[in-house]
């Protein structure tokens, strides 16, 4: 994941907590430790970049919604947490997948809303479209 784009980040409550509680014990330790100078940069650059507010209940597919999709093919809907999967990885109870919005899947859904269509292609060259049944606030 690449840390130095100045684009929001949406985090769980837990994810962010996580995140602060590391950055402590990482400014806790010794300096000598090797790799703890840049990953507390790294962890500083997530938290200041960090978003962990409520979404609005609008609908909008981002990062931060729980989206409910059904692709082409399937009989029955898939939903997940569409966050940086990395940064809400290590939540106990989070009980859903967890897709990025870097993805091509999460490319071809953000900005729209239930009812629109979507499509892309894999990175092994397969088209795979759906469309969007449900795009809700993350609870957790």
């Amino acid at each position: 994941m690449s840390t130095e784009s100045n684009d929001t980040l949406w985090l769980t409550h837990a994810s962010f907590d996580r995140l602060q509680a590391e950055l402590e014990r990482l400014q806790a330790a010794p300096s000598d430790h090797a790799g703890n100078d840049a990953r507390i940069i790294e962890v500083k650059n997530i938290l200041r970049r960090a978003e962990v507010s409520n979404k609005p209940d609008d609908g909008l597919v981002e990062p931060g919604m729980v989206i409910s999709v059904l692709f082409a093919g399937d009989d029955e809907p898939t939903s997940f947490l569409l966050a940086q999967r990395d940064l809400a990885s290590g939540q106990d109870d989070l009980d859903l997948d967890v897709y990025s919005p870097s993805t091509p899947l999460g490319l071809s859904i953000v900005g729209k809303y239930p009812g629109d269509s979507f499509a892309y292609t894999t990175a092994s060259g397969k088209n795979v479209s759906g469309g969007i049944l449900t795009a809700v606030p993350f609870g957790g």
